[in-house]
């Protein structure tokens, strides 16, 4: 079912004067209806303004930006970090850097299209189905091109649970001569130490080079998107005039994320609390695929869907990112759902018959 809503589809929806309880969408911390998170925002919208279009490079400097900056790469645990305006523009921009360097490109599998070439055919942006096939086709490039280093995109959290948390696929490829880049937008502000997503866990496995980009809207409630990598990459992209032409993530959003650190914990804490809440209470034969510490708990079954809908309950299930994609469906928990909340749809899913 599609419907229009009127304001931010939180824990509930209203729908012709009936409410349904909302298990879908990203917004894992619950923050944006959250009174604390939005009064911080209104802080710094009076501090900062609405919007700044001016360029990164100009001679005016809002030090919130750097300040910003620092403590994303703290958290995360990268040399640098830059931020952007969006998260798919973040992936855009480190796809089209890249391939001015005249690097070749692989994507695992399930890649997020915000790391494909926009500026190619799309035969050329080629998705391997398995790692088994993507390692073949990476270790017999390296053969023929011993002085080029390939680049494989993927994401951290591809919701089949090949990636995180233990990223076995990724594992047997030859990362000591490649240029890793992750798509964390699912993971960071959810999972790793604090919230850190999930470049300490990767950049254990040494690749030659990590960078990872991402959103934080889903996990910190903000509309920026970021970079991570080593002082020299993220110096090489702030000097482009790709970003230099681009307006820069809001200095709100990035007050907001500065100012936030207690509700984030808390917040994460909650949705830990819900998440093994769920999994004690859930008692029925259904099979979901879910990542450990993660929120989202996917599934195949068109009908469960349907039944959930008929029991007043809305998850997501649409066809991503295009209408020629499958079905994506799946639950998703948020540190705004109370108890009640999830004992009913536990009590729901615990009475399906398949």
């Amino acid at each position: 079912m599609t419907v229009e809503v009127d304001g931010f589809p939180g824990r509930e929806i209203t729908i012709n004067n009936s409410k349904y309880l909302y298990f879908g969408g990203t917004a894992y911390l619950g923050l944006q209806t959250d009174e604390g998170f939005k009064q911080l925002f209104m802080d710094a919208i009076q501090k900062y303004g609405t919007n700044y279009g001016a360029s990164r490079k100009s001679n005016i400097q809002i030090s919130i930006f750097e300040k910003a900056e620092n403590y994303l790469a703290n958290l995360v645990g990268s040399e640098a970090c830059l931020t952007l305006s969006s998260g798919y523009l973040a992936g855009q921009f480190l796809a089209q850097n890249l391939a001015k360097e005249k690097h070749s490109f692989f994507y695992a599998p399930n890649t997020h299209s915000a790391l494909y070439r926009t500026d190619t055919p799309e035969q050329k942006n080629k998705t391997y189905i398995t790692f088994s096939a993507l390692n073949l086709a990476v270790r017999h490039y390296l053969g023929e091109n011993k002085r080029t280093v390939p680049v494989v995109f993927l994401d951290a959290i591809d919701f089949s649970g090949a990636n995180y948390p233990f990223f076995e696929g990724l594992k047997m490829l030859p990362l000591a001569s490649i240029i890793l880049v992750v798509d964390d937008s699912h993971g960071i502000g959810v999972v790793g130490e604090n919230g850190g997503g999930v470049f300490r866990y990767i950049r254990h496995l040494d690749p030659k080079e990590l960078i990872v980009s991402c959103s934080l809207g889903k996990g910190y409630g903000i509309q920026t998107g970021a970079i991570f990598g080593t002082k020299e990459r993220i110096k090489n992209l702030m000097q482009t005039d790709f970003f230099g032409g681009a307006s820069p993530a809001n200095p709100a959003s990035l007050g907001t994320l500065v100012a936030g650190k207690k509700i984030y914990t808390e917040k994460r804490q909650l949705l830990q609390d819900n998440i093994e809440y769920f999994k004690t209470n859930l008692n029925t034969n259904l099979k979901f695929k879910y990542m450990e510490g993660h929120p989202a708990f996917s599934f195949v079954n068109e009908n469960l869907t349907v039944y959930l809908e008929k029991n007043k309950i809305l998850v997501t299930s649409f066809r991503y990112p295009n209408e020629d994609a499958n079905l994506m469906s799946r639950i998703v928990l948020t540190a705004a759902h109370t108890k009640n909340d999830i004992n009913r749809l536990c009590e729901v899913l615990n009475a399906f018959e398949n």
